[in-house]
């Protein structure tokens, strides 16, 4: 495709970030000026070459939300950091197009303000559904992107046309209602935002529309109609490892800083940092109903990490209000955060 080729890409963005749907993600808007042109990232690229990498799971994504005690992680997350492997391969790739035709070359794997998704579309790998992921005919919702931006003249392909028709699977699944339109997304509800990017406590209202998800979620990807037609992926490195599966979310709470590096060596789950990940945890084990987590969720009161006692509280206060109560008093007359006093008053009062 050429690098002219998604026009419409920068007012939409704008539109997106007008509205604050991006929530705390600043980093988009600080470039947002140069997302919306690919040219204003390499000025001399005359085509881009766009790519996708199937990595379509094995099993039943939505199986695990029925196992409460359990973490749900997301597909992409369970196997080695995809940007690990992925851009080895463009690499390799983008050099053998310069051995063939000469010119220079750049790649990129969501490390650039490149606007991967539109690109994709106007490149024919698919088009952007209503959940505004990237469906392909040949591989659902399951697809990876990567960039090769050169300085040759390329002939483009044709854009995809958009497929989903009068289906609405995507938008009727989400939890938390983080789509206000089809094709709109309002990340500030989107459980992969909050339990990725977000950095805080997460919204008290939104805590139990998250249900076991600890790290994305799926269940608009998982219910794409087109991903009948999807083999699962073939690449070793992304399939999941067994003990992020489904794992125990009373083994995840006792998690330190050194168990959850080890857990997570070359995950993507690794650089949200084990307070956020527990944090994620806590609300997920306060929305098991299994009262034997609520030893997990009072050990947890005692935190360093005043976001990890924050959502401990609201976790034992689902799962065991007596004892919470009991912890009060103590708990509370050596707290000197604020964000945690707060969810002391919100759990006594609930």
């Amino acid at each position: 495709m050429r690098p002219d080729s998604i026009p419409h890409a920068a007012a939409r963005l704008r539109e997106f970030l007008a509205a604050g749907a991006h929530g705390d993600m600043d980093w988009m808007a600080k470039n947002a000026d140069r997302r919306g042109d690919p040219r204003s990232v390499a000025m001399e690229v005359r085509a881009i070459v766009m790519l996708g990498l199937n990595y379509g799971p094995q099993h039943d994504p939505l199986a695990i939300l029925k196992q409460r005690t359990c973490g749900a992680i997301s597909v992409y997350a369970q196997g080695d950091d995809y940007h690990d492997v992925i851009k080895p391969r463009l690499k390799s790739l983008g050099r053998w197009l310069i051995a063939q035709a000469g010119g220079d070359i750049k790649v990129f794997v969501d490390t650039a303000p490149v606007m991967e998704k539109p690109l994709a579309a106007a490149a024919g790998l698919g088009w952007q559904g209503k959940h505004t992921n990237l469906v392909s005919r040949a591989n659902g919702s399951w697809l990876f992107l990567g960039a090769i931006f050169t300085t040759l003249d390329l002939p483009p392909d044709r854009a995809e046309a958009d497929h989903c028709g009068s289906c609405r699977a995507c938008l009727d699944i989400c939890p938390t209602a983080a789509f206000p339109a089809p094709y709109r997304l309002d990340a500030r509800r989107c459980i992969s935002y909050l339990t990725i990017e977000h950095k805080g406590p997460i919204p008290r209202a939104l805590r139990p529309l998250i249900g076991n998800h600890i790290y994305g979620c799926d269940d608009c990807l998982a219910v794409c109609p087109w991903n009948k037609f999807a083999q699962a992926g073939h690449e070793t490195r992304l399939a999941a490892r067994d003990a992020l599966r489904a794992p125990a979310l009373a083994d995840l709470a006792r998690l330190d800083d050194a168990g959850f590096r080890a857990l997570f060596s070359k995950s993507p789950v690794k650089r949200i940092g084990r307070n956020r990940f527990l944090r994620n945890v806590l609300i997920a084990a306060g929305n098991s109903g299994d009262a034997a987590l609520a030893d997990e969720a009072e050990r947890c009161l005692d935190d360093a990490s005043p976001l990890v006692r924050g959502a401990a509280v609201w976790a034992l206060g689902r799962l065991d209000r007596q004892r919470l109560a009991s912890r009060s008093a103590e708990r509370r007359a050596v707290e000197g955060d604020a964000d945690v006093a707060a969810e002391w008053d919100a759990a006594l009062q609930a």
